[in-house]
């Protein structure tokens, strides 16, 4: 169940001769921080590929004034579709070299990642469910990187750019091994319970955690735990271990009438949450601990993996009670990393970090230089 799998890096693409060309799926708050920093660093005289086109689920806008703030308006703007496909299925095809950048959260475009890949087109996303979910997708996106010779920039789906993917993958590259990782993987999550005093409903600051743009519109995604075991199988992934979703056990905080309600009924129920929370916070605080809602993976005694996420009391000189506002944190052990753990920290939430992640991406990709190696025949174990 947790083989080891290779996860070679993907070979360089050839640089085509035309330049290449972005392409922006997902028109909501990452998707027009996105534009704007792109706007932002294109006045500051910085060189970036132009748009192919944006879309939603609702219309496709190929910006041909060159003006992608207008097209954001134009899409936003759109009537619901009635066709049977998304529109960005049908659209002009991308060409090799070209850059695809998922903002969305969607399943269906996760789905196309490996597609993308194959074809020689770089995806460069925020949407953790093509690393994040099934375990044959991952490995799916591993062999379509090394089959088309293109780059899948992920930095933007776990800590928001932090250098913590790269880290991992770095040690694993240089022949570390990976024991343990732990962290507050949720900005949201790390904000609610930093602010958190027991004085006020803990309604009050997931409400205001959502205002704030720092959870999702619906916060049960969030409080559920989901989007924290998605973050913990995309790491795990990343130091080599083949974990299934339901390897990873996961504690909700979300009441079952709560998590059964239509979306419109879900903020008058969010008062359910008070007492059970209020309880556990004053039980930490008997304990001298503080809350925090941690994903983790280590090895055990008998070389298997525990994985799980939820919330924990931990003594308040832990390694993951620092931090503030969205700060993710995490603690990475391993061979090199052994007597004291390799602690990332730093900003895990919000549009604007989230796109200046997928833009360093973009660059990157869009400056590789023009020299490529032939993709590597080896196959990752386990696939």
């Amino acid at each position: 169940m947790n083989n080891v799998v290779s996860l070679p890096l993907p070979a360089t693409a050839a640089r085509p001769a035309t330049p290449p060309r972005l392409a922006l799926l997902g028109t909501g708050n990452v998707g027009g921080a996105f534009v704007a920093r792109c706007d932002a660093l294109r006045a500051a005289g910085v060189p970036l590929p132009a748009f192919a086109w944006l879309s939603n689920s609702r219309a496709l806008d190929p910006c041909s004034d060159h003006i992608p703030e207008r097209a954001l308006e134009r899409l936003r703007a759109a009537p619901a579709r009635q066709g049977p496909w998304s529109p960005w299925v049908e659209a002009e095809a991308l060409r090799r070299g070209d850059i695809l950048v998922d903002a969305s959260a969607s399943d269906l475009v996760a789905g196309w990642h490996g597609e993308w890949l194959a074809r020689g087109i770089h995806v460069v996303t925020a949407n953790k469910l093509g690393n994040g979910a099934d375990l044959l997708r991952a490995q799916a996106i591993v062999r379509a990187q090394r089959d088309g010779g293109a780059r899948y920039g992920d930095s933007a789906t776990v800590g928001a750019g932090l250098p913590l993917l790269r880290s991992i993958r770095e040690l694993v590259a240089g022949g570390d091994r990976i024991h343990a990782v732990e962290g507050v993987l949720s900005g949201s999550l790390g904000w609610l319970f930093n602010h958190y005093d027991g004085e006020r409903p803990f309604s009050d600051f997931v409400r205001e955690a959502r205002d704030a743009g720092y959870t999702e519109p619906d916060p049960r995604i969030d409080l559920s735990g989901e989007d924290v075991r998605r973050k913990l199988l995309i790491l795990a992934r990343a130091a080599g271990l083949s974990l299934h979703p339901d390897d990873v056990r996961v504690e909700s905080l979300v009441p079952e009438a709560l998590a059964r309600a239509d979306a419109v009924a879900v903020d008058g129920l969010l008062p359910s949450l008070d007492v059970p929370l209020r309880e556990r916070r004053r039980q930490a605080e008997r304990d001298g601990a503080r809350l925090r809602f941690v994903g983790r993976f280590e090895a055990d005694a008998a070389g298997g993996i525990v994985a799980d996420v939820g919330l924990r009391a931990l003594p308040a000189d832990h390694a993951l009670c620092g931090g503030s506002g969205t700060d993710n944190r995490v603690a990475i052990s391993s061979d090199r990393y052994r007597e004291q753990p390799l602690v990332v920290q730093g900003p895990g939430a919000g549009a604007e970090v989230t796109a200046a992640a997928l833009l360093d991406d973009v660059i990157r990709i869009a400056r590789l230089p023009q020299e490529s190696r032939a993709p590597s025949s080896s196959k990752p174990s386990g696939a």
